[in-house]
């Protein structure tokens, strides 16, 4: 897509939101009549009140009022209740079109890789699912219909009132292009100063998202005066982009109604002179006619410049949205094969990685875990563990090198396919605000209840959740704040159980839990590995000594390889991890 600037006038960008539209063409349809209705009858009320003036009062005749009264309000009845259409119909228009927006934004962001959350705050994704998007709606109900219904009734009025009377209107337009002028530069104006507030919404929401997430973090170390500050400087900047736009409105309204005025003063001038005049030039229900029209000629001119910055605001939005939508972070999913069964050896084939560039945090790297084997990753933090589960899971793209899973390349498979037969338990569990039915089944229809129930009694869980209020229907609240580490992580097991994965992947399980629960899932673990093949990353060598092959990393790179046994006789970088862990465990138990 070509580059857009936010501008109002924009017909690529507005095109492309009008694919959006395609589905509600009626609803379009509609409200585009209405808004052509509502600039029709603009000049009715105007000119009855003329007639009324001109033939019945000032002749003195009576007798027909109570039949122009009726007119008059059967008039303001009809513009009330096309006005009540045209409004509802414009804003069901545009509250579709960004559901269907926002839908199609939430979908294409959960399917970003993960290197495009690390470079994008989440509160900036936030500000783009949620306020942007109420901006494009805005397009629909307050900008570019009600736009053009406006231009429509400037250009009936001005018509009406040069078959009237095209002297008195040449008189009445004499101001206007000081208000054209006035209109130019308050747009310019306060695009630049809509623009401001919307970065300021952007980051005060990605400060306010980080900050909240992080409150422990902040309290533990008694940063709450610190961050204060900051944030009343963040706050400060949007109340002073929001302080700049008043700024610019609170000096152009005035201009308008100066220049109303000047027409209107005009106006009284000109005719006063033509009533005196004789033969009488203009009647008073002429000029009492074109007082109305100012009034309804100068209200659209003046809301026009409002309505375009409502629409350029839709645009800044509408760019930030496509923006996203454009994002080219996608995993590529061009595979085909999805087996009814996988058997599950993964092999590692000089495989290079990197997160940016060309600093690899993975060099070389080449083992293999047949089916059913379990080979367990050590070495120190950083040293690469955590990465090589990454680009299994394809949520990271190799740089050189192929990873293959029962002899095909990773990228042969669909990738939810792969995804669904790798379940990886992490060190820092993920729940979500809601029931434990459905964190374990995640929204999965085709596991029962009793696949749940089942899998809860292998791991040990089934009785402490049976205890909570509820039970399964327990809702565990934001990230699982309900719940112990302990009880969160084997809650992780049984969603890694029911899925049923032909891979398990333990990445530092059980590192967050105590002794005891460690040892009452240990037995859970070995469950879930029978059958499958298991690769386990522990920083606690004493759970590992019994995995069919140990990978020793460091820096991503592979030291040593071998069983526990092989790896201590080989007296190497193993052997020091081993000596230094258990050392240290003991001068703990003696409290020295």
């Amino acid at each position: 897509m070509a580059a857009v600037s936010g501008d109002a006038y924009d017909f690529g960008l507005m095109k492309r939101i009008f694919r959006y539209v395609k589905p509600y063409r009626r609803i379009f349809v509609w409200s585009v009549a209405l808004t052509v209705l509502l600039a029709a009858i603009a000049p009715v009320r105007p000119w009855l009140i003329k007639h009324t003036l001109d033939a019945y009062i000032l002749p003195g005749k009576y007798t027909g009022l109570v039949m122009m009264m009726v007119a008059m309000l059967v008039a303001l009845l009809l513009q009330t209740l096309v006005q009540y259409q045209h409004t509802l119909l414009t804003n069901q228009l545009g509250q579709s079109v960004i559901r269907d927006l926002r839908i199609a934004v939430f979908n294409h962001i959960t399917k970003l890789r993960l290197k495009f959350f690390d470079k994008t705050p989440i509160g900036q994704l936030i500000t783009r699912t949620v306020s942007d998007l109420e901006t494009i709606a805005d397009i629909f109900s307050e900008g570019l219909i009600v736009i053009i219904g406006d231009i429509l009734q400037v250009i009936v009025i001005i018509a009406w009132m040069s078959f009237v009377d095209w002297e008195l209107t040449v008189v009445v337009l004499l101001p206007m292009p000081l208000l054209l002028v006035a209109t130019r530069i308050f747009q310019k104006a306060i695009k630049s100063a809509f623009q401001s507030v919307r970065a300021e919404v952007s980051n005060l929401n990605t400060f306010l998202q980080e900050h909240i997430t992080g409150i422990s973090i902040i309290q533990y170390f008694a940063r709450e005066k610190q961050e204060f500050g900051k944030f009343k400087q963040i706050n400060a900047r949007y109340r002073d982009a929001n302080i700049r736009s008043n700024w610019y409105y609170s000096i152009f309204f005035p201009v308008v109604e100066i220049i109303s005025a000047m027409s209107l003063g005009l106006l009284v001038w000109y005719g006063a002179k033509s009533i005196l005049s004789k033969p009488m030039s203009v009647t008073p229900g002429t000029i009492a006619e074109f007082i109305l029209f100012i009034n309804m000629l100068f209200r659209p001119i003046r809301e026009l410049a409002d309505k375009f910055n409502t629409l350029q605001m839709g645009m800044v939005g509408a760019d930030r949205v496509f923006k996203v939508l454009d994002t080219k972070e996608q995993t590529p999913d061009t595979g085909t094969l999805a087996p009814e069964q996988l058997q599950g050896n993964v092999l590692f084939d000089k495989v290079w990685f990197a997160y940016t560039d060309e600093n690899f945090v993975l060099k070389d790297l080449s083992f293999e875990v047949r089916a059913g084997e379990t080979v367990a990753l050590v070495g120190a933090t950083g040293a690469g563990k955590s990465s090589t589960i990454n680009i299994l899971n394809r949520f990271y793209e190799i740089a050189r090198g192929r990873i293959l899973l029962d002899g095909q390349d990773i990228q042969a498979y669909q990738l939810d396919y792969l995804r669904r037969n790798i379940a990886t338990v992490l060190q820092d569990v993920f729940l979500f605000s809601d029931s434990i039915l459905n964190n374990i089944t995640l929204g999965h229809t085709g596991i029962s209840m009793e696949t749940v129930v089942d899998a809860a009694k292998k791991v040990g869980a089934h009785d402490f959740i049976e205890r909570l209020p509820g039970g399964y229907q327990y809702n565990v609240m934001e990230r699982g704040a309900t719940l112990s580490a302990g009880q969160a992580q084997l809650i992780s097991f049984i969603r890694a159980l029911v899925h049923n994965p032909a891979i398990l992947v333990l990445d530092e399980a059980t590192s967050s839990v105590d002794t005891e629960t460690e040892l009452m899932i240990q037995h859970a673990i070995n469950n879930l590995m029978q059958g499958r093949t298991a690769i386990v990353i522990a920083h606690r060598l004493s759970t590992i000594q019994k995995a069919d092959k140990i990978i020793v990393l460091d820096k991503g790179e592979i030291k040593e390889m071998g069983s526990h046994h092989e790896l201590l006789r080989m007296n190497g970088y193993y052997k020091k991890l081993y000596d230094l862990q258990f050392s240290s465990a003991g001068i703990d138990k003696q409290g020295r």
